[in-house]
């Protein structure tokens, strides 16, 4: 088809190095949530060969016991046994955590939560397309999902070769009708993942394609033409922290729409939602989600921006590439979400409930087009148009 295009979008597992840590620090927020609801908290992770360690900002009234919980999530990931390259009882877990700076709270406090300052400057962004029921865009949906059910088949005990480390990838081929992208097959699936020493190449083939690839990619979209990639280096037993560095906040694009949008550059993992990096970029998908599901635009862009200390959003942009209802123009949409969503980060924490310990599952597999009650930013909001 001469009028198609293509488009790739990736995920790893939680067993990546770099996931491992988001996991980790979006742990050790959880734990100080559920201590301290007005937690500060800036915790970045950093993993090798055998050791974990957690470093940046925490202010909290709790009590954390911080290497138990990094061990507890280490083994919840799978690291629990020499034999996979890391092991949650024998790694060094190392801590270097310090108080928020009092300039920074000073400009953030308040008395009352609306009132909030926003916890640092930036810009945020948000997207949504009714390509797929999620309003997510399939290829990042469908890598996303792949690599979730891999994790689900490996603790499940159904393929009980796999090991926690694991990287996905879908190449779609789209038409564009009317500004909106229409999936019209998949082109190419990439599958690599981390197995035990005795499994065959022709096992790790079979079951994927058997286990992961058919319950998860919907059969109209497959054909004898998709090109399968099934862990195409030939061998990955060494995977995990043991095959390379992890570090939080490097998975940004897995992390929100997988290439398709725009990103602002802010990672979420780590950060209490007084930082605007995190409860913005949440409220920049509830809005633009909200505005699809309405049947407002087929698709939309929501880039929000703020400046440390201050509380309302300095600019707030849609683009709906032409996708707009008939009769309407992006302004309106712009009117529409100012009289219906309050954008200060005190307004975001209020209206989606973020003062919960639900962050650690964000962590891994996507922030965005989850069927999670947990996950408010994604039950569109009944806008009063």
């Amino acid at each position: 088809m001469s009028n198609t295009f293509l488009f790739t979008s990736e995920s790893v597992n939680e067993g990546h190095p770099d996931k491992l840590s988001d996991q980790v620090s979006d742990a050790v927020l959880d734990a100080c949530l559920a201590g301290d609801e007005l937690s500060r908290v800036a915790c970045e992770t950093c993993c090798k060969t055998g050791m974990v360690m957690i470093f940046g900002e925490i202010t909290t009234s709790a009590t954390v016991n911080y290497e138990q919980v990094i061990r507890d999530a280490v083994k919840d990931i799978g690291y629990d046994d020499p034999a996979k390259g890391f092991d949650y009882k024998t790694c060094n877990v190392i801590v270097a955590i310090e108080e928020q700076s009092p300039d920074i709270a000073q400009s953030v406090d308040a008395q009352k939560v609306e009132d909030l300052g926003a916890g640092d400057q930036g810009i945020m962004f948000g997207y949504a397309t009714d390509e797929t029921e999620t309003l997510m865009p399939l290829t990042h949906m469908l890598a996303t999902q792949l690599g979730s059910k891999i994790t689900e088949v490996r603790k499940n005990g159904t393929c009980d070769w796999v090991r926690p480390d694991a990287k996905t990838q879908v190449t779609c081929e789209y038409k564009m009708e009317n500004g909106v992208p229409v999936p019209v097959r998949v082109h190419t699936i990439v599958i690599s993942c981390q197995h035990s020493e005795e499994v065959t190449n022709e096992q790790i083939a079979s079951d994927l394609m058997e286990y992961v690839i058919k319950p998860v990619v919907p059969e109209k979209y497959l054909d004898d033409n998709t090109v399968y990639h099934l862990n195409p280096s030939g061998r990955f037993v060494i995977g995990g922290p043991h095959g390379d560095a992890g570090l939080t906040g490097r998975k940004i694009i897995i992390d929100t729409y997988g290439g398709w949008g725009a990103h602002g550059g802010g990672a979420f993992s780590g950060k209490d939602t007084t930082k605007v990096d995190r409860s913005a970029a949440y409220a920049a998908r509830w809005v633009a989600k909200s505005l699809v599901a309405a049947g407002l635009c087929k698709r939309a862009l929501v880039q929000l921006s703020y400046a440390i200390g201050i509380s309302h959003p300095l600019s707030v942009y849609v683009d709906t590439y032409g996708t707009t209802k008939e009769g309407m123009v992006d302004s309106d949409l712009i009117k529409i979400i100012e009289k219906n969503f309050d954008l200060r980060p005190g307004g975001i924490i209020r209206d989606l409930d973020l003062r919960r310990p639900i962050f650690r599952k964000t962590a891994a597999y996507g922030h965005f087009g989850r069927e999670d009650p947990d996950f408010t930013w994604e039950k569109p909001k009944k806008l009063d148009l």
